[in-house]
């Protein structure tokens, strides 16, 4: 494997990690409003907060390290990318700084505040929606280049089937990955009100997340035969293995069983169609702009950055069994006993 496909790959499991990660964080948000104005919130919420208060203020590691490391690595991504992620990029950094501020606020502040819950909420939704957009425009068609000039074609994107479709991928699969973390939560720590209410999310919010996978690969088919047809043709393998995951995780969420394994076939079904999803991309990073060997910043840089992130990512590993072993799921504390 040499430097550059070993990078991409290092950075691509920073973003699988974040995907994962986020994803959790951002349904909680989600659910807890909804649990607030259904009256449900002394049902479901102290669970979601009890997971919320440990991460929240890591979640976006995996976001830092995956957005240095890209330009390092590929510094055309910063001339591209810049311009056109300068309005996405923008909303996504201001839903950032809102989402942790009302966060803040809602729990340590003197008093619990329902709107500052509807913003945590309510941001937890809009986030992966405005990030979404990084991928839709590497499949390009959103770009144009005159000169020295890059231009970025917002009405074709916010008109594009296929960018909605990524957008409400992003926005299901972040409701489905939550529901069934969650679930399994509240099955460790015996909360059989909050389990069934959250397993009822997972089961609800898993069709639409298939369907909405299907409306990717049509509109992608559209928007980039190239990189349709070589998805489907040499690593259909790794979406019908995520197929199947998905149908085990949700076969043993209906069931009311074994909610850790299931939640391990989501993690899987992700990981496959992610990676599937990055492998058939390449040699693209931004298509026909980034080529993975013609935009690798020199060998010297490139060895330099795969080493410091592959260590970066040996010790965020264990510094996350850490957080989970001595807090996530300390006995004491998934039971609310120990604060």
């Amino acid at each position: 494997m040499n430097l550059e496909l070993l990078g991409i790959t290092v950075l691509w499991t920073f973003l699988y990690g974040y995907l994962i990660v986020a994803s959790i964080d951002f349904g909680a948000g989600f659910f807890a409003y909804y649990g607030k104005i259904t009256k449900r919130d002394h049902l479901i919420n102290d669970l979601i907060s009890r997971y919320l208060s440990p991460v929240w203020e890591v979640t976006n590691v995996f976001f830092v390290f995956f957005f240095v490391g890209i330009v390092g690595f590929f510094p055309s991504t910063a001339y591209y990318f810049g311009t056109a992620l300068l309005i996405p990029g923008s909303v996504a950094i201001i839903l950032l700084a809102i989402r942790g501020s009302f966060y803040a606020f809602n729990n340590y502040g003197s008093r619990s505040s329902t709107a500052y819950l509807f913003l945590y909420g309510a941001t937890g939704l809009l986030i992966p929606a405005s990030l979404s957009t990084t991928l839709t425009i590497s499949e390009g068609g959103f770009l144009k280049v005159e000169g020295n000039k890059v231009i970025f074609l917002a009405k074709e994107l916010f008109t594009s089937p296929y960018s909605w479709s990524v957008v409400a991928l992003s926005i299901v699969s972040v409701l489905f990955i939550s529901a069934s973390f969650l679930t399994y939560y509240a099955d460790r720590a015996n909360d059989k009100g909050a389990r069934e209410i959250l397993r009822k999310f997972a089961l609800l919010w898993s069709p639409p997340t298939i369907i909405a996978s299907l409306f990717v690969f049509v509109s992608l088919r559209e928007h980039n035969p190239i990189h349709f047809h070589k998805a489907v043709g040499e690593y259909w393998w790794m979406f019908a293995l995520s197929l199947l995951c998905f149908m085990v995780a949700s076969y043993l969420i209906y069931l009311k069983k074994k909610f850790g394994i299931a939640f391990i076939m989501v993690m899987l079904q992700f990981f496959f169609a992610f990676f599937g999803y990055g492998a058939s991309h390449l040699p693209y990073i931004l298509y026909p702009h980034i080529t993975l060997h013609e935009s690798v910043t020199n060998e010297t840089m490139a060895l330099a950055l795969v080493i410091v992130f592959v260590l970066g990512l040996l010790l965020l590993i264990p510094s996350l069994y850490l957080l989970m072993k001595l807090f996530l799921f300390d006995a004491d504390y998934v039971k609310g006993k120990k604060q």
